[in-house]
């Protein structure tokens, strides 16, 4: 079954109709605002307030298509504050504007570029504190002038800041996102090669052998064919599950309970491998689980294809807050290690990420060993 995609923000959720009706209240309420504000500024005793009404709406009227449209709603904004400037309008009937431009620079600072947040905001600070200035000038020394100015500024650069927030929350969020998918694609690539891998060498070695002794045993030639019949099912399966991960969101994890999959393979192959457990079993994180069984399904891989041994001996040992896994055999080192190179480097890729330690190498007695410590808290 396929997983649910996020759900969008609550807005977007809406239909488009009732969008386009909260964004009209939110323009009748603005008006509403502003003809408040140009009343209660007005000098004149009995103001009209057919006329203040109509330019309250006027300059409501753009804020239609702020969310769309920020940065010339900003523009058109700031030429309605610049302009009722120059008509002589008081401080007091400038502030719903100045509300509105922070608002604006808020949308544009976390739906645009970090240039365009900048420089809207530079803008808007510049007109804000000429038009303030210049409406308040006649009482540029009464007490509170300069703290008004500041309190002016800061508005603008909390607006900002809110904006630059939020643009970096969603920038972090789709980074993670990106993150995430790109670490799936790679797990999933080491798993379909760690399974593949380890089941076509079985299959290759079991399907010599038959051929070898197809005339002359025909017992072992059918045993031969059984194993090959077996590993092919198995690895179909394999193959299921990692490829499932595309469909489900909690695929089973595969760990060291499904080791004796991997060491029947091998013994089926020819190999003799002897798993020693040591120190107190307990759960494992899913990760280091899954990591130490794909260590020992390489390891054993490497051994059946490349190392002509007949013996193999897997280690797993609790100790502490450390998962350790060995590998070794008592086979061709320099054989083991010219088949091992891509599946040494997802093997040491796979302890890196977990932050543990490495090794792989032959071994002065004979043959080739694969170490690993993993962390386990």
């Amino acid at each position: 079954m396929l997983a649910h995609p996020p759900r969008p923000p609550l807005l977007e959720r809406l239909p488009p109709l009732t969008r386009e009706l909260l964004t009209w209240c939110v323009v009748a309420a603005f008006a509403l605002l502003q003809f408040a504000a140009l009343l209660s500024g007005s000098d004149d005793a009995n103001p009209r307030a057919l006329p203040l009404a109509g330019a309250a709406v006027a300059m409501a009227l753009p804020l239609a298509w702020g969310r769309r449209r920020p940065l010339p709603v900003l523009a058109v904004v700031l030429a309605e504050l610049a302009a009722a400037t120059a008509l002589g309008m008081s401080a007091e009937q400038l502030w719903p504007l100045i509300l509105a431009a922070d608002v604006l620079v808020c949308v544009i600072a976390a739906t645009r570029s970090v240039r365009a947040g900048v420089t809207a905001a530079l803008v808007t600070l510049a007109v804000l504190e000429g038009a303030w200035q210049a409406a308040l000038w006649p009482r540029a020394l009464v007490p509170g002038f300069l703290a008004l100015t500041a309190l002016l500024a800061g508005s603008v650069l909390l607006a900002w800041l809110a904006g630059t927030a939020i643009r970096q929350r969603r920038e972090y969020g789709e980074a993670v996102r990106v993150h995430a998918v790109t670490a799936e694609r790679l797990r999933i690539a080491r798993d379909v090669h760690d399974m593949v891998a380890h089941s076509i060498g079985s299959i290759a070695i079991q399907a010599g052998a038959g051929r070898r002794v197809i005339d002359t045993r025909p017992e072992q030639a059918r045993d031969a064919l059984d194993a090959i019949e077996v590993t092919s099912r198995e690895t179909l399966k394999g193959l299921r599950q990692v490829l499932g991960v595309l469909r489900r969101p909690d695929p089973p994890p595969t760990g060291l309970a499904d080791l004796d999959r991997v060491t029947s393979t091998a013994i089926a192959a020819g190999v003799q491998v002897d798993v020693r457990w040591q120190g107190e079993p307990r759960p494992l994180p899913a990760a280091v689980d899954q990591s130490a069984f794909r260590i020992v399904q390489e390891a054993v891989t490497n051994v059946v294809r490349h190392a002509d041994a007949a013996r193999c001996r897997v280690s797993i040992g609790y100790a502490g807050e450390e998962l350790s896994v060995e590998i070794v055999d008592d086979g061709r080192a320099d054989s083991a290690s010219e088949g091992s190179g891509y599946g040494i480097a997802g093997m040491r890729e796979r302890v890196a990420l977990l932050n543990g330690h490495f090794t792989a190498g032959s071994r002065p007695e004979g043959g080739f060993r694969v170490a690993a410590r993993l962390p386990i808290s």
